[in-house]
């Protein structure tokens, strides 16, 4: 699972450190390793087409 892989992945960046000084250092080390692992995902789904379609039945107004 997706969520579940990006949970441990960012688990495992706070476990390498456990003690932080303020919650804003904890915040921003969690930023910075959410971007490194987003860059990641490069993958596209197989199916993006037939969903993206069907978004566009539903949200025809807010999509381009």
């Amino acid at each position: 699972n997706a969520i579940e892989n990006f949970n441990r992945q960012l688990r495992k960046v706070t476990k390498a450190k456990s003690v932080f000084p303020t919650d804003d250092s904890l915040l921003k080390m969690l930023y910075l390793a959410m971007i490194d692992i987003t860059k990641k995902w490069t993958g596209r789904r197989k199916d993006w087409g037939q969903i993206h379609s069907q978004l566009e039945i539903f949200f025809a107004d807010r999509l381009d």
